[in-house]
């Protein structure tokens, strides 16, 4: 991947008649990256998406690739390939045909199609499958045709839709190592978009967390899993004890506690389930649920500032529902929300 900026959203403004979808986003990319657009419904992501592709208008800003203004290009003029969600693939032509089908358009014909549609099919790892029908694939298989007929156009971006979520969970881990395979052996700067947290950390190079038409944090995998910045994004990533602060004290409802250790001037603390000891602190609730999970054990206590979740080996004492438990919240296991709400 190189540091060089590739692709540049300089003020992007996007709506859907009066109703804006995204504002004022600025993002640049850099070449040969793999980066997620990860948040919820409505976020914007996906809007954000269909603009640099070209499939709908700007409002205001401009889109910069390869040092080329493209805001009003058409979109066959763009040089950028799609995947889709549904992967839209042609079920009465086979898979070389499906393939070959863009490039056919292009004017290309003879040996240099079939040499050019075979190191595609051999890319994604089903030049076998080249005389086969499309619904005769499995789900990844169909979902490779159509990465590499995106491929053998040579974009300059290749964007993704919601890329695994019509896949199975065993499917799904399978084409996340292939994606990133094709990404690297290829090079192409690919941009994804999903909802999928544990999709967009297992494959990108950075994530884009979007909320609400805007950017809510930019960051590595690592930086996006271990240091949200905001309790939007810590829920998002799987935080699942998170509370504001205020004077040096955790709030809940109506109820200030002091936790252990150094507070910092922050909006609030977030912490993972496993970040919570159990069984001493100077904390106590009541256990009202208790779930084995194979290596641990998930507790839910109900404490009187509210709801708080502990993982712990599975070793471990166990704690029966109803019974009075001790726990801390230190503040040395906690990320620190800047921003909260």
């Amino acid at each position: 991947m190189s540091d060089q900026t590739y692709l540049t959203l300089d003020k992007l403004t996007l709506a859907y008649g009066r109703t804006p979808a995204v504002k004022d986003l600025d993002l640049a990319i850099r070449k040969g990256e793999l980066l997620a657009l990860l948040g919820p419904s409505g976020c914007g992501k996906t809007t954000t998406m269909r603009a640099i592709a070209g499939l709908m208008s700007v409002g205001g800003g401009r889109i910069t690739l390869d040092g080329r203004d493209i805001t009003k290009l058409a979109a066959n003029k763009r040089e950028i390939g799609l995947v889709f969600q549904s992967y839209a693939l042609f079920p009465h032509l086979t898979v070389f045909d499906n393939v070959a089908f863009g490039l056919k358009l292009q004017g290309m014909r003879g040996d240099e199609l079939r040499r050019t549609v075979e190191g595609g099919l051999k890319t994604v790892g089903l030049l076998e499958f080249a005389g086969r029908k499309t619904p005769d694939l499995s789900g990844g298989q169909q979902q490779r045709v159509a990465l590499a007929r995106s491929l053998v156009m040579q974009p300059k971006v290749l964007m993704l839709d919601e890329p695994l979520s019509n896949l199975d969970a065993r499917l799904r881990l399978e084409m996340r190592t292939e994606l990133q395979r094709v990404q690297k052996e290829s090079g192409v700067t690919m941009i994804f978009v999903t909802h999928d947290q544990i999709e967009a950390l297992a494959l990108a190079d950075r994530i884009v967390v979007m909320r609400g038409g805007a950017i809510e944090q930019i960051g590595t995998p690592e930086e996006i899993y271990n240091h949200p910045v905001s309790s939007f994004v810590a829920d998002f990533v799987g935080f699942e004890n998170i509370f504001p602060l205020k004077d040096g004290r955790l709030v809940a409802g109506n109820t200030a506690i002091d936790v252990s250790g150094t507070v910092p001037d922050a909006g609030g603390l977030a912490w993972r389930p496993r970040a919570v000891p159990l069984g001493s602190g100077p904390l106590t609730g009541l256990v009202r649920g208790v779930s084995f999970a194979g290596n641990s054990r998930e507790y839910v206590i109900e404490a009187p500032f509210g709801m708080v979740k502990a993982e712990v080996d599975a070793a471990a004492p166990v704690h029966s529902i109803g019974s009075e438990v001790r726990f801390d919240l230190p503040v040395a296991g906690a990320a620190v929300l800047h921003r909260f709400g």
